[in-house]
């Protein structure tokens, strides 16, 4: 005896059993949520323009009043000696004189025979000769 298994009865069209949605989305509580959503944004930032209007007006009333010689010498360059008068100029010369001493040839100490490369060059010779190494354990061990 054969047993066939029987295939599922197909749902008729529109049925609510035919696998798939058969009705559009609602937009309407989409639509409502949106605008409710836009609206509650509107009315916090309006509150609290209103709010920090009522802070600082209070703030206002309630300080002493500023100094009256504020006025008159206001703000001034600080004495001699000034360390710094322009910061940004300052740390973009001190850029540029690094880079100039890292892109150079130069003594470092002339009586011990100490010069100084460029990055790149040094790169190189490095690159070429390999790193300097001394004798491990091993060998000195042999000697």
């Amino acid at each position: 005896m054969e047993h066939k298994e029987a295939a599922p009865p197909a749902a008729p069209h529109g049925s609510e059993h035919a696998g798939h949605e058969t009705r559009d989305v609602n937009f309407r509580p989409i639509i409502v949520s949106g605008i409710g959503l836009i609206l509650l944004l509107v009315g916090s930032v309006l509150l609290m323009r209103l709010v920090f209007g009522f802070l600082a007006e209070r703030e206002a009333r309630l300080s002493p009043p500023a100094n009256p010689l504020a006025k008159s010498f206001g703000r001034q360059v600080p004495p001699e000696p000034r360390l710094q008068a322009d910061p940004r100029q300052d740390l973009l010369d001190m850029r540029a004189q690094e880079n100039a001493t890292l892109s150079s040839y130069g003594w470092v100490d002339r009586k011990n025979g100490i010069v100084r490369l460029p990055i790149a060059r040094a790169m190189e010779l490095l690159a070429q000769r390999g790193l300097p190494s001394r004798p491990g354990p091993a060998a000195a061990a042999k000697e």
